[in-house]
């Protein structure tokens, strides 16, 4: 940890040893970051920059007893999203530490781990630095990030798979159940599939637990190709929100949503990333469906394109995003009347992996 898709990397970890607790190793990121937008929302602002991450990472990755502590600040940038201060995304979302727990990692296939953990679900990490590109799609918006809650692994062959119970959407309340499972059949190829969802109903909401999506099943169904100078990572989503009047929610309503993220290396520095995404949301205000989207029934596609340098610990990236909503009701897509159906957006990222 952290997990890293790529293409940046972290440095190699420092080891010292810490008495009581034998070997431990950390990393770290200082990094920023600037966007310039068009059709921003009220509250946003058509050019920014703040702190993307300032985070520590401390671990113990040997022994029965391990743990994995993430500590500081993070910004959260997704397409078609305001973008908040970093200020208000670690108070609103997380925290100082956003994910911390404690793993039990006895001899044989099974681990353990309870804390604060990172989500199961989506083929995209939280962090910007964990992934192909700095913002995250219009599929992670539908998703959870952080849970609560304990989790049982297990691993053996070409099979590996999490079970979790936790609090989804960040909201305290545990009465979601996660699932994976994934298939390995060889080091360039792989295929997972995830489940989850709300056992209960939850009719609770913050800036980290949207009460629609927290009351929702999603799955995923991921495929995985990687080369030598290539990553190729195509998925499936689809999310289910039931009806549930005391949130007014008085029918039924759906997303499936299809993605393909990839990243090709051109040199040991120099990488281009690219994602392609559509998502449509499924139901009628008549019916009593909820907006999930910009308005009840709208569909949405997006393109990212995010060319990248790393030397050692140094890194720099720019990103071109467009975001185009369709079929959307007007005073919910972008702009201050909310009438604008598109989004564009440039960004740069750059800083140390220590």
């Amino acid at each position: 940890m952290p997990a890293m898709i790529g293409p940046l990397s972290t440095a190699s970890p420092a080891t010292f040893d810490a008495g009581p607790f034998r070997k431990l190793q950390v990393t770290g990121i200082l990094s920023g970051f600037g966007d310039v937008q068009d059709n921003h929302d009220p509250g946003d602002h058509p050019k920014f920059s703040d702190v993307s991450n300032a985070q520590v990472f401390l671990q113990k990755t040997s022994g029965l007893v391990q743990f994995y502590l993430q500590g500081g600040a993070y910004n959260l940038p997704a397409l078609g999203s305001p973008i908040l201060s970093t200020k208000e995304t670690v108070s609103g979302f997380y925290g100082a530490l956003p994910m911390g727990y404690i793993k039990l990692a006895p001899k044989g296939s099974f681990s353990y781990i309870a804390g604060k953990l990172p989500t199961l679900i989506g083929a995209e990490d939280t962090f910007t630095f964990e992934n192909m590109n700095i913002e995250r799609g219009l599929l992670w918006n539908q998703e959870n990030a952080v849970n609560r809650g304990v989790q049982v692994n297990y691993s053996k062959g070409k099979i590996s798979s999490s079970l979790s119970w936790n609090d989804g959407f960040y909201s305290n309340r545990y009465n979601w159940i996660t699932g994976e499972v994934t298939y390995t059949p060889n080091a360039a190829n792989s295929v997972e599939f995830v489940g989850g969802g709300n056992i209960g109903e939850t009719d609770y909401s913050s800036f980290a637990t949207p009460v629609y999506q927290n009351n929702s099943d999603i799955y995923n169904l991921i495929y995985t190709r990687t080369a030598k100078k290539w990553v190729l990572e195509p998925y499936i989503q689809v999310t289910y929100v039931p009806k549930y009047t005391q949130i007014g929610v008085g029918h039924e309503t759906s997303t499936i949503g299809r993605a393909v993220l990839g990243t090709y290396t051109f040199t040991p520095h120099i990488s281009l990333a690219a994602r392609g995404e559509y998502i449509a949301s499924i139901g009628s205000t008549s019916e009593g469906a909820v907006n999930l989207l910009y308005g009840t029934g709208s569909n949405a596609w997006s393109l990212t394109i995010t060319p990248t340098y790393q030397d050692k610990a140094f890194f720099a990236r720019t990103e071109f995003s467009v975001t185009q909503a369709m079929n959307s009701t007007p005073g919910d897509v972008f702009g201050a009347t909310g009438t604008n159906t598109s989004q564009v957006r440039g960004m740069i990222e750059a800083g140390f992996m220590f």
